[in-house]
């Protein structure tokens, strides 16, 4: 039996002789990045495949070579094979190494060919300087971020003194941080928070800690241009300011703020010595609340914006002591007094002239110098809890032609302070905002100070029980003979009134609506026959609306019927307009259309009133859910208190 026939691998795998055989290389170590050159990728743009190649070209077996000897020969080839296996996987781990190299130079590169990388140092400083001091908040965690982008802008920030000029010292913020500031800052103008108010509500604050910190910053007292201290009580504020005795040139804003000032009452009777010398020149601004400093004039002259609250018993100013400080600000452009008590009756003579306050036939206080007060800059003026003689006294000696912001809030009457506002009035007065709250007043009084501020777009009154619907009806229909009352208000608030009554409010609210605002174009003409029988008013009883439908619908029916007869004689067919227009006058004068309000006529010669914008029903308990609703079609900003759902849960009306 002859021998099978060999393998198949002996018909086609001939090997040659063992001394035939090139030399076996020995292994090579893996190249790495550093002993490969990087130049040939930058200059040859040959590919390396060849050379690489004909390198391992040595290792192959060709196909038609004479078999060897046998086991020997096949194993050096096994090893050759893997040899040349491990140099491929090295030089291809050593090309991936280069392109991961290269692309993150090419990656810098592009990065640094970005518009932002060729800011001028300068010009990127500017950046910062808007980003960082154009925030409400004193210490923002803008500077940290951008100081966190990339070293540069490290070096950008710290190198920029303005960026360093807001320091924040107190209970939540270190010691240290406000050091750094100060000597990054160098020599540019400071704007100084001292905050200490406690953590929690009845926390403590140590004396030490706030006179530390007075002591770390009363060095660059002639840097300062904004200060501001707030500390619990009234000894620790005294403690405080005792450090500032330098002058300071530069200051142009000062505020104290006293937390608790009712306890410390029998304390620091006399006042302290006076603040920075009283060498502050630039002083524009001064806030102070509940601190003694003895009434120094020379801290309180020569503002524009003035700010006293928290004085109670002896420590409230007389009214000598009021006018002589708005006598020594006659550029004042802010005024502001709140929670004083009222001028004692023993310390001051009260009288009753009637022959000059016949109109308001109230107790006026005696002055040493009753000159009026001019005050040609005044912008806003507020009132709260000042007391009401205080305040009556100021507004009678009062002359500010530019007012525009008035709050009378907690003065028990103010219908004489409105009194005296009207006066001011037939002169000069472009009042736009009016606040009072928790008041009583005189409507009528009220309505005629109404009519002499057409340029009122802002009027909010809260808890003000005296207005009723009286007053909506001369808001609604002005008389024939007379202009609209404040034609430009656009923003109404009633919180807290709950004498209101909806059908007033309702009539208001059409009222300023422009005619026929739900109207097409094309339907805004009505019939003579229909204008001349439609009301001026709007329509508020049931009889009113009963016999405004019927003549509607009998001025209708005619017209329609005339207009039929007319057509038939000539021909011609009936306009489809006219008879729309019939049918929105009617649906208009009946009243039976929710989306069509009734809105006067305008007269001739007069301009119509501006719409309503905003309205505030917060705390009005009159009003319904649908009529809230009701609200809303006709004005954008409708503002309520919460309904409270079936389940106890509140809802939105």
């Amino acid at each position: 039996m002859p021998s099978a026939s060999p393998p198949p691998y002996e018909q086609y795998d001939d090997y040659k002789p063992a001394h035939s055989l090139e030399p076996t290389p020995p292994p090579q170590p893996a190249p790495t990045i550093s002993s490969v050159p990087l130049q040939p990728l930058y200059h040859n743009r040959e590919s390396p495949a060849p050379q690489f190649f004909s390198d391992t070209r040595r290792y192959y077996v060709q196909p038609g070579s004479s078999s060897g000897s046998g086991s020997g020969s096949s194993v050096n080839q096994i090893d050759n094979l893997r040899n040349a296996l491990s140099n491929l996987e090295s030089r291809m781990a050593l090309l991936l190494s280069e392109r991961d190299l290269l692309e993150s130079r090419l990656e810098t590169a592009v990065r640094l060919q970005s518009p932002v990388r060729r800011l001028p140092s300068e010009l990127l400083a500017s950046i910062f300087v808007m980003g960082v001091m154009n925030m409400e908040e004193d210490d923002s965690l803008m500077l940290s971020t951008l100081m966190l982008v990339c070293r540069h802008w490290l070096e950008v920030a710290v190198n920029t003194p303005v960026l360093w000029t807001r320091i924040v010292a107190g209970v939540h913020h270190p010691l240290s941080h406000a050091q750094r500031k100060l000597e990054r800052s160098k020599a540019f103008p400071l704007q100084i928070c001292v905050d200490f108010s406690p953590r929690m509500e009845n926390g403590t604050v140590t004396t030490e800690s706030i006179v530390h910190t007075m002591d770390l910053l009363r060095t660059s007292i002639w840097r300062w241009k904004t200060f501001r201290l707030t500390v619990p009580n009234r000894p620790q504020a005294h403690a405080a300011l005792m450090r500032c005795t330098d002058p300071a040139p530069l200051l142009e804003v000062f505020s104290v703020r006293v937390l608790h000032s009712m306890p410390e009452e029998q304390y620091h009777s006399n006042p302290p010595r006076p603040v920075f010398e009283g060498e502050t020149p630039s002083l524009v601004s001064c806030s102070l609340t509940s601190f003694n400093f003895g009434w120094d004039m020379r801290l309180v002259s020569r503002l524009r914006v003035l700010k006293l609250g928290g004085y109670w018993n002896g420590y409230s100013p007389s009214i000598d002591v009021t006018l002589g400080i708005l006598r020594a600000c006659p550029n004042l452009e802010e005024l502001a007094l709140r929670n004083m008590s009222d001028v004692e009756a023993g310390a001051c003579t009260i009288e009753s002239d009637l022959a000059e306050y016949d109109e308001t036939n109230e107790r006026v206080v005696r002055v040493s110098d009753s000159r009026v007060i001019n005050m040609p800059r005044l912008v806003k003026a507020s009132f709260y809890y000042s007391g009401t003689l205080r305040t009556r006294t100021i507004l009678r000696l009062l002359s500010c032609p530019v007012l525009e912001h008035v709050d009378l809030c907690f003065l028990d009457n103010v219908s004489p302070m409105l009194e005296y506002l009207r006066r001011q009035s037939l002169t000069r007065l472009p009042l736009r905002h009016l606040r009072i709250e928790g008041c009583f007043l005189s409507e009528l009084k009220f309505s005629r100070f109404l009519q002499r501020v057409p340029s009122l777009v802002s009027l909010e009154l809260v808890d003000v029980e005296d207005i009723s619907s009286n007053l909506f009806k001369h808001l609604s229909a002005p008389p024939s003979a007379q202009t609209w009352i404040c034609p430009k208000l656009t923003s109404l608030s009633l919180e807290g009134c709950t004498t209101v009554e909806w059908e007033s409010l309702r009539s208001f609210v059409e009222s300023r609506l422009p005619a026929h605002s739900r109207a097409f174009p094309g339907t805004q003409t009505i019939p003579t026959s229909v204008a001349s029988s439609r009301p001026l008013g709007p329509i508020s009883s049931a009889s009113s609306s009963a016999s405004a439908s019927a003549a509607a619908q009998a001025a209708a029916i005619s017209s329609a019927s005339s207009s039929a007869r007319s057509s038939a004689a000539s021909n011609r067919p009936v306009p489809i307009s006219k008879v729309v227009s019939s049918a929105s006058a009617f649906a208009a004068n009946a009243h039976i259309l929710s989306h069509v309000p009734v809105t006067p006529q305008q007269k001739s010669g007069t301009n119509w009133p501006h719409r309503l914008h905003s309205i505030d029903l917060t705390r009005c308990h009159q009003i319904s859910k649908e009529m809230v609703q009701w609200l809303r079609m006709y004005v954008a900003d409708v503002k309520c208190d919460t309904a409270k759902g079936v389940w106890d849960d509140s809802a939105m009306i």
